[in-house]
């Protein structure tokens, strides 16, 4: 009995900390995956993302996973899908703003209705 509630106790310290650590911002997605910044022509799959110049850092994000969570809308199309994704940094998106990840479309398709077209997200390293 004492060992179920340590083991509670830790699951909720540990979605706690999870989401304190977590970075609001928005995404959008994007569908030629090839070449890419930081892997040329090579296929890295589809659950990829390309990152705003910033988290881009001149390639330091490249082979970095993040963890994208749709929070909500940016319009009146419906939007986020239950679940989260976890994509894996292939290139720079350098129109994107701060805090933005450009999702390949499977993986926005995961979490959201691509009709949205954009959507608020978390996203934690």
């Amino acid at each position: 009995m004492a060992i179920e509630r340590v083991l509670i106790a830790v699951l909720i310290a540990a979605s706690l900390i999870s989401m304190a650590s977590a970075i609001p911002g928005t995404a959008t997605f994007y569908t030629v995956y090839v070449p890419s910044s930081c892997y040329g022509f090579q296929d890295q799959g589809t659950m990829i993302a390309a990152a705003n110049p910033g988290l881009f850092n001149n390639r330091a994000a490249c082979g970095r996973r993040y963890r994208v969570r749709c929070t909500g809308g940016t319009n009146s199309v419906p939007a986020c899908r239950n679940g989260e994704v976890i994509v894996r940094i292939v290139d720079l998106c350098p129109g994107c703003g701060p805090d933005q990840l450009d999702l390949s479309r499977e993986a926005f398709s995961a979490i959201a209705n691509p009709d949205a077209g954009r959507i608020r997200i978390d996203y934690t390293p």
